[in-house]
């Protein structure tokens, strides 16, 4: 769970730079302005994975994320599926949204707290993580930032 903190020093890093980058566009007369964070998990199914993926995501996942939403460490969270995806492109797209990205020390403090909270250590999380490659693939993940309009 420790590599969560690394996760996050490199979300915030990436966040930042895309906001110096727009960052003296950023006038009164830009029309965007930054929103949330999105972290966006493309998941491609195995054959014969459906249930059991879909399970652990209405299970799991979704209490971890009811979790999270009840600290406040997340607005919400959304599934979507790839109703029309080619075999190239993944199934199901998780989505985590968060109105600000923590520091290295808030997200060691949360990984304490949810390690707590889920009665499990970092070994364990990992191991369950590794078995469901046995009916799931993570394709990839990108964390985006909403940009809103200005008026």
């Amino acid at each position: 769970m420790r590599n969560v903190t690394s996760f996050w020093t490199g979300a915030v890093c990436a966040a930042l730079l895309s906001m110096w980058s727009v960052g003296s566009a950023l006038a009164d007369d830009y029309p965007l302005v930054n929103g949330d964070f999105w972290e966006v998990s493309a998941i491609k199914i195995k054959d014969g994975g459906d249930l059991a993926y879909a399970t652990f995501v209405a299970n799991e996942w979704r209490a971890d994320q009811e979790f999270a939403k009840s600290k406040g460490w997340i607005k919400g969270y959304h599934v979507l599926a790839n109703t029309w995806g080619r075999h190239d492109e993944a199934d199901l797209y998780l989505i985590v949204v968060y109105d600000k990205m923590p520091t290295s020390a808030e997200s060691d403090a949360r990984a304490d707290e949810y390690l707590a909270w889920k009665k499990k250590t970092s070994a364990q999380l990992s191991k369950e993580s590794g078995n469901r490659t046995e009916i799931r693939e993570l394709f990839g993940s990108e964390l985006l930032t909403e940009m809103k309009f200005r008026k």
